[in-house]
């Protein structure tokens, strides 16, 4: 009885001691877990390909300035001013997230001042459990609790500096002096990573500068779309060499220079177009091929084309919707004023397109009026086959028709590149059900695809000879005396497709018989064929129209832009 009174009170003696052990373990924990998500915050790399566990190994000089600053402060202000700070360093880490993915996909910084908009189109595509919609609440949610989160870290943080003065005044003088003679050194762990890290103060520097810069550039466009010299030609004047052609514009979606010339790609895709070239001689067609310089890189096709239809970069979705909201001249109503029909085809698009009346299309064709059949196939994986069959029932193939101007992404080429179908005969197209058929096509699942770089890279390959194909298949099949047919690629494909420092070239070919045409395109110094090779001239998306308009109009000195 004794014995036990004796181990009951030891027992009583030890529970309070090990419940204090264990709380004092899970506040160190959380010391520790706070400590590493400010340090992954405050030395996360600019981009995706530099992550590695040795980049986070760094001293970041933020660090380093905002322990000492949170030690001379008041008491009273120490965690009001440790959890702004915080937070704020979650939102420059969520801005750097976003430079991640911009970099990765467009080869290009985010832009704080004008992408916004951009982020909801991209939203728009996202994939997960809960559909698009779900998914971009799903990232937003996430965005807010890194906030909170990293906020309260930083508050911990400060508060343990606090009651540890002295010992965090060692540690930071000592990690100085170790940041100066590592910033000194040029120390680098993993390159391009110093060890002296000031990955967030560059972050901010490099953010307000990209913003000043994106103001300056928006007043300079501005400034270009007020001053259209073409705009005023009269009608009678425009297009005078092209009268009684159809001039077809078609886009082939990330048909960039690097189809062409990448290792991964162009063995296979230049053959296309070499063939090709001799396939349309024998029936009487010539080509002429160059690049130009899209504006945009891995997305924004409708940028691009604005930027060649209306001669002005158009690099944002800001300039998009004032560009569209002016009365510029446009290739399109430049063909309208002078008497020929205009439309567009956009297999991909959804609803009312507005845009179209800035570029002055008569009529629209769209996934609701195309007549597109196919389960499989559609949207933006609409075959380009059915998208040309399906123009050609309704606008070439009228006996009643006028002249025709079209424009025509083709879009069969458009990420994720796991639905490619194959060229059939042109008289099987009809409603485009044909597609849904075994054999008519390869229908991958897009989740496989995208888990797979080299699956994918495979895949855009493959759609771009197929776009290729048709285009050629379309010429030969329905070309005419009378058909003056201009294709080109709106941007190179993703950067994590077209490899580092790809740039923006994408290949242009004018294709017709006529050879008035090729004679003044001649003049250009464009090389003969469909495949521009290494050395053809480069050329600004934004060039193309003045300089297009200029070759095919009858203009005074007066009206004619610099070229």
């Amino acid at each position: 009885m004794l014995l036990s009174r004796r181990r009951s009170a030891r027992s009583r003696r030890e529970t309070p001691a090990a419940a204090s052990s264990g709380h004092r373990l899970a506040r160190a924990s959380l010391t520790v877990l706070a400590g590493l998500l400010v340090l992954l915050a405050l030395t996360l790399p600019r981009e995706a390909g530099q992550l590695s566990p040795l980049a986070f190994v760094r001293i970041p000089v933020e660090a380093l300035v905002g322990v000492a600053v949170l030690l001379v402060l008041p008491a009273r202000y120490r965690p009001r001013v440790a959890f702004v700070a915080g937070a704020l360093l979650a939102m420059l880490t969520l801005l750097r997230v976003l430079q991640m993915g911009f970099l990765a996909i467009v080869a290009r910084p985010f832009d704080p001042i004008f992408d916004w908009s951009q982020l909801a189109s991209g939203a728009s595509v996202l994939r997960g459990p809960f559909g698009g919609a779900g998914t971009a609440v799903a990232v937003v949610a996430a965005a807010a609790v890194l906030v909170v989160l990293t906020a309260l870290a930083a508050r911990r943080l400060a508060t343990c500096a606090a009651r540890h003065r002295t010992a965090a005044t060692r540690l930071v003088a000592v990690l100085t002096t170790v940041w100066l003679a590592c910033f000194v050194l040029g120390t680098q762990l993993v390159a391009p990573m110093p060890v002296a890290a000031r990955s967030a103060a560059s972050g901010v520097y490099e953010t307000a500068r990209q913003a000043v810069t994106s103001v300056r550039e928006q007043q300079i466009f501005d400034q270009q779309v007020a001053a259209d010299v073409l705009r005023d030609v009269p009608d009678a004047n425009l297009l005078t060499a092209l009268r009684g052609k159809d001039v077809v514009l078609t886009y082939v979606e990330s048909y960039g220079r690097s189809a062409l010339e990448n290792p991964q790609f162009g063995p296979a895709i230049t053959p296309v177009l070499d063939e090709g070239t001799m396939r349309l001689g024998a029936a009487g067609f010539g080509a002429r091929s160059a690049f130009l310089t899209s504006s945009v890189i891995g997305g924004g096709s409708w940028m691009a084309h604005a930027t060649l239809q209306s001669g002005v970069r158009v690099a944002n979705q800001h300039s998009f919707e004032k560009l569209v909201a002016s009365d510029r001249l446009t290739l399109t109503s430049a063909f309208r004023r002078a008497g020929w029909e205009t439309t567009a085809v956009q297999p991909s698009s959804l609803g009312p397109w507005p845009a179209g009346r800035f570029y002055g299309y008569e009529r629209t064709y769209d996934s609701a009026n195309l007549g597109n059949r196919s389960g499989i196939f559609d949207l933006f994986q609409t075959p380009d086959q059915y998208t040309l069959a399906a123009f050609e029932r309704a606008e070439r193939g009228r006996a009643d028709r006028g002249p025709l101007m079209a424009e025509i992404p083709l879009v069969s080429s458009h990420w994720p590149w796991a639905e490619i179908p194959r060229l059939l005969d042109w008289d099987d197209v009809g409603d485009g059900s044909v597609f849904d058929r075994p054999g008519a096509g390869q229908s991958d699942p897009v989740e496989a695809v995208e888990a797979d770089p080299d699956r994918m890279r495979d895949g855009y390959r493959r759609s771009i000879e197929y776009s290729l194909s048709t285009l050629i298949s379309y010429v030969e099949t329905y070309g005419d005396d009378d058909l003056v047919l201009v294709f080109l690629g709106d941007h190179q494909p993703a950067a994590f497709v077209s490899g580092d420092g790809a740039g923006h070239d994408v290949p242009i070919t004018i294709v017709t018989r006529d050879r008035d045409v090729l004679d003044r395109i001649d003049k250009w110094g464009w090389q003969d064929g469909l495949r521009p090779d290494p050395r053809a001239p480069v050329l600004p998306m934004e060039s193309f129209r003045d300089r297009f308009l200029t070759t095919f109009s009858s203009l005074g000195n007066s009206s004619r832009p610099p070229m």
